[in-house]
């Protein structure tokens, strides 16, 4: 497969994940929810920090995990140009890309959204504010807004730890790169084999 046909599942991605996301940020105040079937809403939620909104403490938290993020695209990157460069699998090379693709995403949000969007608490941000941004370069924060309560209810009192407790699955609300990330992994996980084939061996004796 080659990196033009990689870069066209990256851009497409990328456009849905980006359009869904300026779309319920400039229509949605945080919070607002929309309920399509019982079981799937559009709920919109900003993640300040890494998956399940955990958030790394300190001043300088948010900095240094969009740093991270920034390093780890990089290193995605170069996997997915090596993996072309090398005639990797077909499967390999677009699981490689949906993962690139979801983790520039959340990039994008984690790097500009703070300048270009204003607050969204108890008000619909706007784009390009002329009173400026809600944070500053590099402190953005991602926006979220698919959300799948598929049950909800109480768990058995015999189940360990949680027996008895009030539970939802499947609680976290998510976004488009997510979904892709997700998506790539899991491809890589079941398809294992197929992503990273074995050279045959040569010269075997018959």
């Amino acid at each position: 497969m080659s990196l033009k046909k990689a870069g066209i599942i990256i851009i497409l991605i990328l456009l849905i994940d980006q359009i869904s996301k300026i779309y319920i940020k400039t229509n949605f105040a945080l919070g607002d929810e929309v309920r399509v079937l019982e079981w799937f809403r559009i709920l919109f939620v900003e993640n300040e920090g890494m998956a399940w909104g955990t958030k790394i403490p300190g001043e300088y938290g948010k900095l240094a995990l969009t740093l991270f993020r920034l390093g780890a695209i990089v290193g995605i990157g170069y996997w997915l140009w090596d993996s072309v460069r090398k005639g990797g699998s077909k499967i390999l090379i677009v699981s490689v890309a949906m993962i690139f693709a979801g983790a520039f995403g959340n990039i994008i949000d984690s790097v500009f959204y703070g300048i270009i969007f204003n607050d969204s608490y108890g008000q619909i941000a706007s784009f390009l504010p002329a009173e400026g941004g809600y944070s500053s370069l590099f402190h953005g924060k991602v926006v979220d807004m698919l959300y799948f309560p598929l049950w909800k209810g109480y768990l058995p009192e015999w189940i360990p730890f949680w027996g008895g407790k009030y539970f939802t699955f499947f609680e976290p609300v998510f976004n488009i790169a997510d979904s892709a990330i997700s998506v790539g992994v899991a491809i890589l996980l079941l398809f294992n084999k197929r992503a990273f084939p074995k050279e045959k061996e040569e010269g075997t004796s018959n």
